[in-house]
Parts: C-alpha cells; sequence; structure tokens
C-alpha cells in the first residue's frame, strides 16, 4: 500500500463514510487474563463512543511510511499453507461474527505476546464499495469493486490521575477521580492489503506507534514471519556503516552535506503528488551522495561493500529513518547542542593549537540562562 492508498481507507473512518459492520473487543490485565469482551456495532453506539473508536482504527494506519508503517508481504506457501493467514482469512470472510474464530485470534495473541500492563485488543471488518475514478483521478460515484478487510489495533488501558474539573450541573470546578482510560493503539494491522485499489491477500499493511522493534512478537505471531527491520535499528545501522567505512573522511561537513541531499530527496518526493509510493534509497545513491561530498572512491567503495553486509545485497531504506530531521545535535562527553538543519552552516570544526572546537557563528547574539552577553574581540 501507498500513502494514497492508505488515505483513501483513513477518509473511511468518519460516522458519514463508515461502513464498519462489527467491531469485536477483548480487554486483557497485566497477568494475561480476559476481563472482559464484547461486540459493538457502530449505528447502535452513541456518536461520542462510536467517534472514538473511529479515531483509535484511523491512527493504526497513520504515521510515516517506513517507520511506523510497513508493507508485510506473504509467500505462495503462506497463503495455501499456513495457519496465520488461514486465520486471518477465516475472520475477514465471517466478518467477526463467529465467535471460535474470534476467540482464537484472542487467544493467540494473549499466549505469544507479552504486552505491559491492561491493553485492549480491538479487532474490526468493514466492507468499502470501491468508487471508480476516472483518468483525471476524480470519483465518478459508481463502484465496480468492493474491498473486504479486517483491522487490529492494541492499545494500552492505563489509569488516570486525579484532576481538576468542570461540572456543567453545578456550574463549577470539582474534583475528579482516578479511571482506566484506553489510550492510542501501540500496534496493529490491516488486512488484506489494498494495493491498486484491489484487494490484495497476499499483503498486509503493519503499524507500529514508535517505529521501535519493541513488539516483533506481534508481527510473529500474526504473521508468522519476521517484521520488516525497525526504523530505530535501520539508524543505528546505517550510522555505524557511514563511521566505520568513512574513517577520517567521516566529518562534519560531508555528513550534513549527505542529510541535506537525502532531505531535498524527500522534499522532491513529497511535492511530486503523481507517485504515492513511499520514498525508497538504494546504496548507489547513498555513494553518489558521498561522492559528490568530497568522499574518495576508495571509501565510497568500502560504504557499499559495508551496507551490503548490513542490509542485504541490493536492499533499499527509507530515508526517512536516517535523515529527514529538523535539528541536528552535535554531541561531547561535556556538551549536547542542538541546531536548526537549515541553518547547519553557521557551525564548523577547527584544530588550533593542537585541540578540537565545535565552533558556532553567533553574529545575532548569545544569551546565557536568557542573560544577553557579550563576545569581546580579546
Amino acid at each position: 500500500m501507498n500513502k494514497r492508498e492508505t488515505a483513501e481507507i483513513k477518509r473511511r473512518f468518519t460516522i458519514e463514510n463508515t461502513n464498519i459492520s462489527c467491531i469485536r473487543g477483548c480487554y486483557v490485565n497485566e497477568k494475561r487474563e480476559i476481563i472482559s469482551q464484547f461486540t459493538a456495532s457502530v449505528p447502535m453506539l452513541p456518536q461520542e463512543e462510536a467517534e472514538k473508536y473511529l479515531s483509535i482504527f484511523k491512527r493504526t494506519i497513520s504515521g510515516s511510511f517506513g517507520k511506523n508503517l510497513n508493507s508485510i508481504d506473504f509467500t505462495v506457501s503462506q497463503v495455501s499453507n499456513s495457519k496465520e493467514h488461514e486465520l486471518l482469512t477465516r475472520l475477514r470472510k465471517t466478518e467477526l461474527k463467529d465467535d471460535d474464530t474470534v476467540n482464537e485470534f484472542f487467544s493467540g495473541i494473549i499466549e505469544k505476546v507479552n504486552f505491559e500492563g491492561n491493553y485492549l485488543i480491538l479487532l474490526m471488518h468493514e466492507t468499502y464499495d470501491v468508487p471508480v475514478r476516472a483518468k483525471d483521478g476524480m470519483r465518478t460515484g459508481e463502484s465496480d469493486s468492493q474491498y473486504s478487510y479486517i483491522m487490529c489495533s492494541v492499545c494500552p488501558v492505563k489509569m488516570t490521575k486525579p484532576f481538576l474539573g468542570f461540572d456543567l450541573t453545578t456550574n463549577s470546578f470539582r474534583s475528579r477521580g482516578t479511571d482506566w482510560a484506553v489510550f492510542s493503539p501501540e500496534v496493529g494491522f490491516l488486512f488484506p492489503a489494498f494495493d491498486n485499489r484491489k484487494t490484495n491477500i497476499y499483503g498486509a499493511l503493519y503499524y507500529t506507534r514508535d517505529g521501535s522493534g519493541k513488539y516483533s512478537d506481534f508481527a510473529k505471531a500474526i504473521f508468522s514471519s519476521d517484521p520488516p527491520m525497525p526504523a530505530e535499528e535501520q539508524k543505528e545501522l546505517f550510522c555505524a556503516v557511514l563511521t566505520d567505512s568513512l574513517g577520517d573522511e567521516c566529518n562534519y561537513d560531508v555528513i550534513r552535506s549527505v542529510n541535506e541531499k537525502l532531505n531535498t530527496m524527500i522534499e522532491e518526493h513529497d511535492k511530486d503528488k503523481t507517485d504515492p509510493e513511499p520514498l525508497r534509497i538504494s546504496k548507489l545513491e547513498v555513494r553518489n551522495a558521498l561522492e559528490e561530498c568530497g568522499v574518495s572512491e576508495m571509501r565510497s567503495e568500502a560504504f557499499g561493500e559495508k551496507f551490503d553486509e548490513a542490509f542485504g545485497a541490493g536492499a533499499d531504506i527509507s530515508p526517512l529513518t536516517v535523515a529527514g530531521v529538523k535539528k541536528y545535535e552535535l554531541r561531547t562527553p561535556e556538551a549536547v547542542v542542538h541546531i536548526d538543519a537549515d541553518h547547519g552552516d553557521l557551525v564548523s570544526t577547527r584544530v588550533i593549537d593542537g585541540v578540537k572546537y565545535v565552533l558556532i557563528r553567533a553574529d545575532g547574539g548569545v544569551e546565557v540562562n536568557g542573560i544577553s552577553v557579550n563576545i569581546n574581540d580579546d
């Protein structure tokens, strides 16, 4: 799935547009004991409650591709024989109305995935009449196909703190007690994928809130496969590859220039409305950027070799995991300095009398703890 297809499904999660036929919930405590199960129908819910559920599902397909959202591909063998794919298909075909199938799914998550504290597992099913689109992208209003899918969201349930709130009945502020509240989803998925605005039973869309590998056991339990490398791990690995391969050529100017080139690629891709696919970059594109920044051919070749070792030959990665930052962080054992990426040229590095320095041009003045200080010529 790409941004355009995901956005089309996200627009389903409003009271006016939704056609969700069933919501199933399973509330589990920290001991992996089921506290409660329930079934809900959106048309029968009070509007405020229905909107809360729709907001949770919308967040489950939100975020950046390559960081929060990743495509999961099933092999032909998995589609034909795996019990995981068969269970997902059964959930979808029964539209979550078969209790045994739903309980089997809930039990599998509770047994195989270790979540901290209390949590709520939500399942929903919707059938979407996919409207025909003309060549100019405009919606015609007619439908020639249906997209039947399920979505799962796993949300932490935490105790709120007491607070002072306004009571309309007494027209005053009163103390509110603690209560258990459902928070934004930590992990979830959509199945099957909505590729080229059609059903793709060979794919799914996998979501994690923080882009880490914290819930890799969830992906293994649901898809019987390892999830894509987490964004944080990709970034750490990419940084290690750059550091090891560039050696003494890994300086501030090179890293800033590479980051600027990658950011330019991201911005140009975002502006290109004709390409909804997530941007990916290959080692060749990074090598070209390095050489344009003055890195020697020997170091550039070393980068290519270590890139293959780290990510696999022919692999590509999302530039959002290694660039796209709005601030640079310069860290020494004694100090940390943050500077806007747009003003990275204000920083330089020097060796003066054998001592290494990070210099920041300060034409606009300097403040220390809110107090303006002078910089004297001497």
